[in-house]
């Protein structure tokens, strides 16, 4: 059975207008007119137990709407939504227990105060016995590398440090569904790579279900096999990553080395530049041109290397959006 279904989700938010002006603000003040924003429209999907899914979109697409409908902090305006078998805006205790939510420009570390302090707390709002608090911190904080750091201030940590210590605290209580808003904003690339590789082996571990929005496509590829596609609220893609470069990717990127520089008007004629630097040129070329494309390369051009590469998933990705394709 699926762990997380939704059928038609849909919020739509109310928001004032104001004419500007004294006028304006006077006829505000008595009278208010009101237009409806479509933050989410009819979303449908389901989740099975243990997988990693990506939730991608540009700002303002409607990722973390959805992900606050989805964890009870938001009251959906239609829809149907259920998360380990319960309806998440009633915010049952026992719904409580089952999911965790980490939003990377958050936190419920306590600033001042030692990150194992906050840690006893959460562990007490969980009611979690003596012997499994401590057997899962030490089991978490290993699997972190934070045994050292719990005992220092929160605003002594890195922020890579930061992030690892609100995931310890999000995870204490073992939940079944990790709901995850850009948990590598802002930190640097080793960061990054901890914290994935820390979310794989929880998974493993553990089997959690994971929902995970991140601008950073390293973030989605190396943990999502499968992707959700968000775009002005609407479900554009649900599938396989793999999938979404196949159905939206019709084009193929040509990087050439060569002996010495050419126009850019002889390039053009061979596919669309996407930057020269130096001798070294990326094109993207249809695909039903590659074949003819790459012999004219071969034979007008005195190159040195030449590859042919799938483009960029966050490349592939941005022209859909400016395109604003559905699916």
């Amino acid at each position: 059975m699926s762990i997380i279904i939704v059928d038609n989700l849909s919020k739509t938010y109310p928001v004032a207008v104001k004419e500007p002006g004294l006028k304006g603000t006077i006829s505000h003040f008595f009278k208010r007119t009101y237009r409806q924003i479509k933050a989410v429209q009819n979303v449908s999907f389901t989740i099975e137990p243990g997988e990693v899914v990506g939730f991608l979109g540009p700002n303002g697409a409607g990722k973390t709407t959805t992900l606050k409908m989805l964890t009870g902090l938001v009251h959906p305006s239609g829809g149907r939504v259920r998360v380990a078998g319960y309806i998440p805006f009633r915010r049952q205790p026992q719904f409580l227990q089952q999911m965790s939510l980490v939003m990377g420009q958050k936190q419920q570390l306590l600033w001042d105060l030692p990150a194992l302090d906050s840690l006893r707390i959460n562990g007490a709002v969980y009611n979690l016995p003596e012997s499994v608090f401590e057997k899962r911190l030490g089991e978490l904080s290993e699997m972190l590398s934070l045994q050292e750091k719990l005992t220092q201030p929160v605003r002594k940590l890195s922020l890579g440090e930061r992030m690892k210590a609100e995931l310890l605290a999000a995870l204490l209580h073992h939940p079944q569904v990790l709901f995850l808003d850009e948990p590598t904003l802002g930190l640097d690339v080793n960061a990054q790579a901890a914290v994935r590789e820390f979310l794989k082996e929880y998974n493993q571990r553990y089997q959690a279900t994971i929902l995970l929005t991140s601008h950073y496509m390293a973030d989605i590829t190396a943990l999502c096999k499968r992707v959700l596609l968000i775009h002005q609220g609407n479900l554009m893609y649900d599938g396989i990553l793999d999938g979404l470069l196949e159905r939206f990717s019709p084009c193929r990127e040509v990087k050439i080395e060569l002996a010495y520089p050419v126009s850019e008007v002889q390039l053009r004629s061979y596919g669309d530049i996407v930057s020269i630097e130096g001798k070294e040129v990326r094109l993207v070329v249809p695909q039903e041109k590659l074949t003819s494309a790459i012999a004219s390369i071969v034979s007008e051009l005195d190159i040195i290397d030449l590859s042919i590469n799938e483009p960029p998933i966050e490349e592939i990705i941005g022209r859909l959006f400016q395109t604003g394709v559905v699916a």
